[in-house]
């Protein structure tokens, strides 16, 4: 398995490890849901440095980007982000991703899902038909999500960056925890606020940042958190995760990702979603409470009254931060309103639940 900058930290502090996407990663260190309440009150640090990042520069390089991404990123401007989906030509969804703009109309980094790396890099390349510049800066990219409603007052001692005032999908460059030329994104998958910081993983800079980040923060409680509290954090909010709840047979638009699919340009799939649109999808992701008990879990089959298969679950969580259960999962349109009741398939009952809007409250 590979192994991220931080693996000895995570070693040393006696955490749970698990292969991730090729990774040897960090699962829960004193729990998961002790993780998950620091980080919904406090703040806590994820090693994220598994996640692929690619540069693509040059005069053509938003072109390539606006053909294979469903959002506009022509209206980025240098220090701001989107979030995005690459299509692939039957309308579903190859991974989803950030895209930083580094220098208008010249520059740009994506930030791509772990398990993806190779199969986004494929994919684009396949389309880089003009030329555009690319690299592949993956493995030499240090990644942390620095994450919870205390981050940036805990992490500004650490840096000449106004984090404080850093708007939502917006980043900077500059000095963080002695280390120059970091990249700091008010960016994360949590819901929790905070920040992520990207950095070129050379020499002992990861141990400098990893040390620094602790010798502050610990003192406020900062917490090391693992992909399990992730994983719960984001189910909460109702963020689709990669391979569950999205994948290459879903679309953008059965998935609730409208808002990041602009018609205003040309996409690969862009007649195909077109259509899906005006037709409306034959499926939509939802999210889901239970009403009586038990757990939905992925791959559960999700049922009406008379038994009959309507869906499937994607997620599903005993949520720690509600105490009540909680998933997201596929089911026919005419089940998607809110308050539907559907019931999930656990073991050998179907338990009733009922379609809430996100995020779970």
């Amino acid at each position: 398995m590979k192994l991220t900058p931080f693996t000895p930290f995570h070693l040393a502090l006696g955490a749970k490890m698990v292969e991730f996407a090729g990774y040897s990663m960090p699962i829960s260190y004193t729990g998961i849901n002790d993780e998950h309440q620091a980080v919904r009150t406090n703040a806590g640090v994820f090693d994220v440095s598994h996640m692929g990042e690619f540069i693509l520069k040059g005069p053509h390089a938003l072109d390539l980007i606006q053909r294979v991404t469903t959002n506009d990123a022509s209206k980025l401007t240098a220090g701001k982000a989107q979030y995005s989906a690459l299509t692939n030509d039957t309308g579903g969804i190859v991974d989803d991703l950030i895209v930083y703009c580094l220098e208008d109309n010249k520059a740009y980094m994506l930030v791509v899902n772990a398990s993806n790396i190779e199969k986004d890099w494929d994919w684009i390349s396949r389309h880089n038909t003009k030329g555009a510049e690319m690299h592949n800066i993956s493995a030499k990219t240090g990644l942390l999500a620095i994450q919870g409603p205390n981050a940036n007052r805990i992490m500004q001692a650490l840096t000449d960056i106004d984090i404080l005032n850093l708007k939502y999908y917006t980043f900077a460059k500059g000095r963080f925890a002695g280390v120059d030329n970091v990249l700091i994104s008010a960016t994360g998958y949590t819901g929790a606020g905070g920040i992520e910081i990207y950095f070129e993983d050379k020499g002992d800079t990861a141990a400098t940042i990893w040390n620094k980040i602790f010798e502050v923060g610990s003192p406020q409680g900062l917490r090391p958190i693992g992909l399990g509290a992730r994983d719960t954090l984001r189910l909460e909010m109702g963020y689709c995760l990669y391979g569950n709840d999205i994948d290459d047979k879903t679309s953008p638009l059965e998935a609730g990702l409208g808002w990041i699919t602009k018609f205003t340009k040309d996409f690969t799939a862009r007649p195909i979603l077109e259509r899906q649109k005006t037709d409306g999808p034959h499926q939509k992701l939802v999210g889901f409470e239970m009403v009586e008990k038990g757990i939905p879990r992925h791959d559960y089959e999700i049922k009406d009254f008379s038994g009959a298969v309507i869906g499937r679950v994607t997620s599903g969580t005993q949520s720690p931060s509600l105490g009540k259960a909680i998933g997201m999962g596929y089911v026919r349109t005419n089940f998607a309103s809110i308050d539907s009741k559907i019931y999930i398939k656990v073991r050998d009952k179907l338990l009733q639940a009922k379609v809430v809007k996100f995020p779970f409250s």
